[in-house]
């Protein structure tokens, strides 16, 4: 059987396993076995830059050491994206990218719900990489911590705030949860705003599972 690794490049569990109930709803029968698993050692939260820089040393590191036909890197910010691609010679997928490219599918222009605004900037960096800024809606933070996804009722809460700012006063027609652990509300935010969500460790997932079954099991 193939393998996708998923890596929480945080060292909160709660995190890991958040990000692994929402991608129980991709193991099906014949499906690539999907194993998420926590870089230990590393800041509980990656919500700064230099929380990003310290992690992707570790991160390459810990895909050296775990064999699978695709790795999948569970945190917002990428860290360590194009180091890995460059190394490991397998299918490596960044979930923010992987959620930015969905959403382009989805809708002309997309909202990002951030976790802190300090974030925003890396996410603008990011996007203008990919070319996409001319279809991002706006990018609206929560002003919540990572750890703080935790508490179910505030983070579903507030996220709809927010997203209910990005939908009606950027015009939004997708959002993108900016964050590994708010996936497992993805369902919750579709019913209360009518819109369709973007779980970016889904996205990343499913892109990898995509790549292997139509034979890329090398990267260039």
């Amino acid at each position: 059987m193939t393998r996708i690794l998923v890596l929480n490049p945080n060292s909160s569990v709660n995190v890991t396993e958040s990000m692994d109930r929402a991608l129980d709803v991709l193991r099906i029968p014949g499906a690539p076995e999907i194993v998420c698993a926590t870089l230990t050692g590393t800041p509980a939260g990656i919500e700064t830059q230099e929380d990003v820089e310290s992690v992707v040393l570790p991160v390459l590191n810990y895909f050296r050491k775990n064999d699978a036909d695709a790795y999948v890197i569970g945190c917002f910010s990428d860290p360590g994206l194009a180091l890995c691609r460059e190394a490991l010679g397998r299918p490596v997928l960044g979930i923010a990218e992987s959620a930015y490219q969905a959403a382009t599918g989805l809708a002309e222009s997309f909202g990002v719900v951030s976790i802190k605004n300090g974030s925003i900037g890396r996410h603008l960096r990011a996007i203008r990489m990919l070319g996409l800024e001319h279809r991002l809606a706006g990018d609206r933070a929560l002003d919540m911590g990572v750890l703080e996804m935790s508490q179910k009722e505030r983070a579903i809460e507030r996220i709809i705030e927010v997203g209910t700012q990005l939908r009606d006063e950027d015009g939004a027609g997708v959002l993108i949860l900016g964050c590994a652990s708010m996936g497992t509300y993805r369902r919750e935010i579709e019913e209360a705003l009518g819109l369709q969500v973007v779980d970016p460790a889904q996205a990343a997932v499913m892109r990898a599972e995509s790549l292997l079954r139509l034979g890329y099991t090398k990267a260039a």
